[in-house]
């Protein structure tokens, strides 16, 4: 008698079932198949997104630019690759890509805010899945140090702009005009 061998391999997970998962006030993404899951956000978190929501927003209706989403809303880059990034911003040009229930492609711009919990997944895993998929621009927002890091894609990798510190006057390249007093951001 011979014994049956389960099956080897990674199990990679997909857009149906990431829809399957509950309801439960923990933030679920799928990068390249593997499931991250994030506890709430702080309310240190949440204040720094939603300053930076403001401003964006402000800055984006004001000139008919596009539209600003925050968390939670998907964004689905591929059947295995579904993330929720903390800010995003769809050009006017590209609207497209947005649809009902989600967004269906890459934005123009994504903003990841660091928690203690996520800033490995953050930097690394979910900048390699943006990079992947043609998100041309990325910042990594760090409330803790006060830093703004804006990258530029360049031939699939992303490219330091520069990174904006404490209560400076960040500038971002994809905002012509736009001025963030960082100070507001932090407040």
């Amino acid at each position: 008698m011979s014994l049956s061998v389960p099956p080897a391999g990674e199990i990679i997970l997909t857009y149906d079932d990431y829809l399957q998962l509950p309801d439960d006030g923990k933030r679920y993404e799928i990068l390249e198949g593997v499931l991250h899951v994030t506890p709430s956000l702080t309310t240190r978190h949440q204040r720094v997104s939603r300053n930076l929501h403001f401003i964006l927003h402000a800055h984006v209706t004001e000139n008919n630019l596009g539209e600003v989403f925050f968390a939670p809303l998907d964004v689905v880059f591929s059947n295995i690759s579904v993330t929720q990034p903390d800010l995003l911003y769809v050009s006017r040009e590209r609207q497209n890509v947005i649809t009902e229930k989600n967004i269906a492609g890459a934005p123009d711009l994504v903003v990841e805010i660091l928690s203690p919990s996520t800033s490995g997944v953050d930097q690394v895993t979910k900048a390699q899945v943006y990079a992947r998929y043609g998100v041309p621009y990325y910042w990594v927002v760090d409330p803790e140090g006060k830093t703004v890091d804006e990258f530029r894609l360049e031939r699939g990798i992303y490219m330091p702009v520069r990174r904006w510190e404490q209560n400076a006057h960040f500038t971002p390249e994809l905002f012509p005009g736009l001025v963030v007093e960082l100070e507001k951001v932090w407040a």
